[in-house]
């Protein structure tokens, strides 16, 4: 009889030191849940939150919500529909950018590239530090580098993603199959052939796909970072809270879920189709 046919008491009785349960182990898990718990009502009072203020909060929140109802962009639409598009193409030029960069700084980041830990940690370390900023200080960097508008954007975006993408790059090739790139080496190949016949044609599909997932992420970082004067339809949305036009504010909430939803679908199929060809090429 295999294992998957006996029942629950049948194993215990045949492996009674796999089911008997140690009574250290229990008093850890208490201690890890209650210190948890004691954790979170700690940060609860000192960050002053109360029910009082949640539920009075929810109300306000229930009569905006109704303030915005019909959406109505009155005459303001294609000056939405314009800075959507602004939107999008600092999420895109962002996100191309920042892998462009990352790439070839990748390579010196990665193990099986550059075994010398003397020559990785100063890149590795310098990418944690340029992925350690948010992309909205980023932005105010920028903003007060090259001025308002989507080209500091473009560079917010481009600068975070740098450090997220080199990270995320670096551990792919670190990852890939070594047979292929022994294999051009047993051949007689250079370095620079293990990278580009070995190396690349492996990792190639998988960087693909974070590219694709990073330009869906940062069509919302684009949102927010046009709230601080980064362009785009963040800074409408500012401009129609500040000014109280809730069914203006609604119609950009709209536009922007719908784009999201949009690149989130088109981004999932070419996925989808990058991944399916790199496993035909594989078989």
């Amino acid at each position: 009889m295999i294992a998957a046919d006996r029942s629950p008491a049948e194993l215990a009785a045949q492996y009674p030191d796999l089911f008997r349960g140690s009574n250290a182990g229990r008093v850890k898990a208490l201690l890890v849940a209650a210190a948890a718990i004691a954790l979170f009502f700690f940060g609860c009072w000192y960050l002053e939150i109360s029910i009082h203020r949640l539920v009075t909060g929810f109300k306000q929140l229930g009569w905006f919500v109704m303030l915005m109802i019909p959406p109505d962009p009155g005459t303001s639409f294609p000056t939405y529909l314009h800075a959507m598009g602004e939107t999008l193409s600092i999420a895109f030029l962002g996100t191309l950018l920042a892998a462009l960069m990352a790439l070839p700084v990748s390579m010196l980041a990665a193990k099986n590239i550059i075994p010398s830990i003397f020559l990785r940690f100063p890149v590795r370390r310098f990418l944690d530090s340029v992925r350690g900023i948010d992309t909205l200080i980023w932005a105010l960097v920028w903003i007060n580098v090259v001025g308002l508008g989507p080209f500091a954007g473009v560079l917010a975006i481009a600068t975070s993603d740098f450090g997220a993408f080199g990270k995320l790059f670096s551990e792919a090739m670190e990852g890939a199959d070594r047979k292929q790139v022994e294999g051009i080496r047993a051949a007689g190949g250079s370095k620079l052939h293990e990278i580009r016949f070995g190396l690349l044609p492996q990792v190639l599909p998988v960087l693909a796909g974070q590219i694709l997932y990073f330009i869906e992420s940062n069509t919302r970082s684009a949102t927010i970072i046009g709230i601080v004067g980064a362009g785009g339809i963040g800074l409408q949305l500012a401009e129609q809270i500040r000014v109280l036009e809730w069914q203006k504010v609604s119609t950009l909430i709209l536009m922007i879920l719908v784009a999201v939803a949009a690149i989130d679908f088109v981004s999932n199929r070419l996925r989808r189709a990058i991944i399916g060809r790199a496993g035909e090429a594989r078989h």
